[in-house]
């Protein structure tokens, strides 16, 4: 072991250190290379970010379906003065749009064959169907004659001019019943289809609205920019011959583009900004092309060892973790700035003799943040768990080439004199001084200024605390252009408040069963659209009744024919050669339901996409769900209820809770948002801990005073930063709960440099000082560009450390305040 640690320490190892270090950075290249071409890829989808919630079987089938149908979606809406240039325009559209077949798929608007489709079916069905209002009025028992409401009707559609009342049309179905059951169909009586074109309203215009879904995903580069130049296409050859239209766009592809462009152009700004200040502070700090080269080659090694690890752990790397990633600048870069500053304090170009003395505290360094940065990969984010390995990665890197290239590379001399140093001499002279004064036993205002500078703090934080607010809701992590969020919004109400994120799930243990809950749960919906709780709903329950209500509804008819269908034919003029064949056709439809499957079948993927069938293999008539090792899998009939215009969840959750149904509300986003708030509260409770193992830790080495005096300077930065974050009125979150840690780690690195000048006579409070100053400059400046960004995650992440590495360089230096020749150490350098 001594041989080793003596041949590793040696100067006239520096070749081979080097050789293995370059033979270390080919062989990450190479494997990085063969990452690449094996499949690796940037990750732009922003829910890949989100963690993945354990859910029943049935639960995580539906949210799949919700997922896969509104993901990749594209909403346009074409919206004109004239109700026929608008039907044009959106013809037009889409036949450009099914000219890029290999771009988008499943082009629709008004749905027209699949709804003759199923009015025919139904139609077959005619007896078995009936709205509630029909119902109602044939519910003939007390003698009421509520019926002949239905007759009267029939009566005022035969003689209107725009009735839909037809010969063919009465002969079997004189009451006319069956229209309105094809009407009640329609989720919203707002829309209506024109020449296969779905058509709103906005105000005084009419709008088109076409639907189409992207074959790639629009998260994946490739296909984003293959939609959005279509569409970019689609609109030009659009306006040329309706330049009045105007277009309304909405769906996940917008959303997509805006989040990668600014991630791309904050990962430009910020990384370049970032690193051109770094460069501006190595040269002003050593006027020397050296260590410039050397700090961009530790930077460099970094970011290769970063993005090498973070493919190789997750098989993508996603454009936020570079945005966090670029503040893998401020830290790499500190392995540079120590080793410069110790070298121009001691003047000696031996780069092998600078690296053994900061070696153990280099270590000791690596070590803490690596903590800090693996401890937020304990989170249940995906992306955060991608930042935690990157950063680790990219720290391990830059040290790595610290102690194997620097030993060869570095052996070059520095200016005899530095501005840095001379500023950072200056700044531990008056601090030092400002110490005394609150220090020293001859002050006789010691007692006041000490009072004073106690309550000061206390009012501070008393007054930052007090302001602080909470929020944990997951939407903060992205936030779109205001112009994107208002487009959409504008085209939900053209939608009658389109369909949200939360949704309603029905489970039975029957296919029956489910139809009967379903039937329920409509009336209860219709209660909570009646409250305002929201817009609207999707249900299967319009297109689904069960067999039980259709047996009513035909008995309903059977009832009304019997006793009624003489008086209809004669009030409505209609030949009586017809009642045979009404009654004949009635007799035949007796057990002649309809069907899931025949419904499903003929409706198309969207509706099929709300039937949650069992899964293959498993007993359906079980009540329970199982989980194997080869997956869950669903033992239950399920079906989805999509939500439109949700104006109060709260009050819709306990109305569904009230129900007594087999029913519930899912409720993603509001899901990740309480593990958010459960994690938050978490790692701030996991800081305290680290503070008190990492007393422990330290107390080995530099005794339980100082070892408490190293922890307590990052911990009252933590404090002070929180009472920033209040005053500034940031709503405190996960994210900046995760840069807390940060905060910790680096906040322990700056006071373990103080603390060696402190136990270390050979070290230099003037030289830690201004390698702390760069250290902190560099980090501040990366951190605090990370604050402007746009992305609120990132921005509360950069705003914390912005004040937490600020306040942690301001109270660092206090460690080796009491050291009794540091004031003639400064003193003598500031000469």
């Amino acid at each position: 072991m001594a041989k080793l640690v003596s041949w590793f320490n040696s100067p006239k190892q520096a070749y081979s250190r080097f050789i293995i270090w370059c033979l270390l950075v080919i062989s990450v290249c190479v494997y990085g290379a063969s990452l690449w071409q094996s499949g690796a890829k940037i990750q732009s989808n922003i829910l890949a970010m989100l963690p993945k919630l354990s859910e029943a079987p049935l639960t995580q089938k539906a949210l799949d379906k919700v997922e896969f149908r509104l993901a990749d979606q594209v909403y346009i809406g074409l919206a004109a003065e004239n109700k026929q240039q608008a039907i044009s325009a959106a013809t037009q559209f889409i036949g450009q749009l099914q000219q890029s077949p290999d771009v988008f798929t499943d082009i629709q608007s008004g749905e027209s064959k699949q709804m003759q489709a199923l009015s025919q079916y139904y139609f077959d069905k005619r007896f078995m169907l009936l709205t509630d209002e029909q119902q109602k009025h044939l519910s003939d028992d007390e003698g009421s004659n509520q019926w002949r409401q239905l007759l009267q009707a029939a009566q005022q559609q035969l003689y209107s001019s725009f009735g839909y009342a037809s010969s063919a049309l009465l002969t079997q179905d004189p009451l006319l019943l069956f229209p309105d059951n094809i009407m009640a169909l329609a989720p919203s009586k707002r829309l209506t289809s024109e020449q296969d074109i779905l058509l709103g309203q906005s105000g005084t215009k009419t709008v088109a609205i076409i639907i189409a879904k992207g074959v790639k995903s629009a998260f994946n580069p490739d296909g984003q920019q293959q939609q959005i130049a279509t569409l970019t296409d689609a609109f030009s050859e659009l306006t040329l011959q309706y330049p009045d239209i105007e277009v309304i766009k909405a769906g996940t592809l917008f959303h997509a583009q805006a989040a990668t462009q600014t991630a791309k152009f904050e990962v430009s700004t910020i990384g370049s900004l970032s690193l051109l200040g770094v460069m501006l502070l190595v040269w002003f700090g050593f006027r020397s092309i050296m260590p410039l080269s050397l700090a961009m080659l530790t930077l460099s090694s970094g970011f290769l060892f970063a993005t090498v690890a973070t493919l190789t752990v997750f098989g993508e790397l996603h454009l936020l973790t570079l945005v966090f990633g670029t503040s893998l600048i401020g830290v790499a870069i500190d392995y540079s700035f120590h080793f410069y500053c110790e070298k121009l304090r001691l003047k000696t170009p031996s780069a092998t003799d600078i690296i053994q003395r900061i070696i153990p505290a280099m270590t000791l360094a690596l070590l803490t943040s690596a903590i800090a940065f693996i401890a937020i990969g304990f989170t249940p984010f995906p992306g955060m768990q991608q930042v935690a390995i990157f950063c680790a990665a990219g720290l391990l890197g830059a040290y790595l080439t610290l102690v194997f290239a620097y030993p060869l590379l570095a052996n070059h001399k520095l200016p005899t004199s530095s501005y840095l140093l001379v500023w950072s001499e200056k700044y531990l002279l008056w601090l030092t001084k400002v110490t005394n004064s609150f220090t020293a036993q001859q002050s006789a205002n010691k007692p006041v200024k000490m009072a004073l500078l106690v309550l000061a703090t206390a009012a501070f934080l008393t007054v930052g605390f007090s302001q602080l607010t909470s929020n944990d809701d997951i939407r903060n992590l992205q936030q779109s252009p205001a112009n994107i969020t208002a487009e959409e919004n504008k085209l939900r109400q053209v939608l009658s408040g389109g369909t949200d994120n939360q949704f309603i799930l029905v489970s039975a243990a029957t296919e029956q069963g489910l139809l009967a809950e379903l039937t329920l749960s409509a009336k209860v919906l219709s209660a909570a659209v009646d409250a305002n709780e929201i817009s609207s709903f999707v249900s299967l329950s319009r297109y689904l009744p069960s067999e039980q209500t259709q047996r009513d509804n035909y008995l309903a008819y059977r009832q009304l024919y019997q006793q009624h269908l003489d008086e209809i034919i004669d009030a409505l003029g209609l030949d009586e050669s017809i009642k045979p064949d009404l009654l004949n056709s009635l007799a035949h439809s007796k057990n002649d339901f309809i069907t899931p499957d025949a419904v499903l079948d003929i409706a198309g993927k969207d509706l099929a996409g709300l039937w949650l069938s069992p899964d293959v293999g498993t007993d359906i008539n079980a009540d329970a769900e199982i989980n194997t090792d080869t997956g869950a899998q669903s033992t239950q009939f399920g079906s989805i209820i999509l939500l439109g215009g949700i104006n109060d969840l709260s009050a819709l959750t306990l109305r569904v809770k009230q129900s007594g149904l087999s029913m519930q509300v899912i409720d993603k986003v509001g899901e990740i948002s309480q593990l958010m708030a459960k994690f938050k509260q978490l790692t701030l409770q996991l800081l305290v801990l680290v503070c008190v193992i990492a007393i422990g830790i330290f107390s080995f080495k530099f005794g339980v005073k100082l070892a408490v005096r190293i922890v307590m300077i990052p911990a009252s930065s933590i404090l002070l930063t929180l009472a920033c974050i209040g005053l500034v009125g940031s709503p405190l979150s996960l994210f900046h709960a995760l840069a807390l840690i940060l905060v910790l780690g680096i906040g322990i690195d700056y006071s373990l440099f103080f603390a060696s000048v402190k136990s270390n006579s050979a070290a230099s409070a003037s030289g830690v000082m201004m390698a702390v100053l760069m250290s902190a400059c560099s980090t501040l400046l990366a951190f605090g560009l990370l604050a402007l960004s746009q992305t609120n995650a990132i921005h509360y992440f950069g705003l914390t450390l912005l004040f937490g590495i600020g306040f942690t360089f301001l109270l660092a230096p206090l460690i080796s305040m009491n050291v009794e020749n540091t004031t003639r150490e400064v003193a003598h350098y500031g000469k």
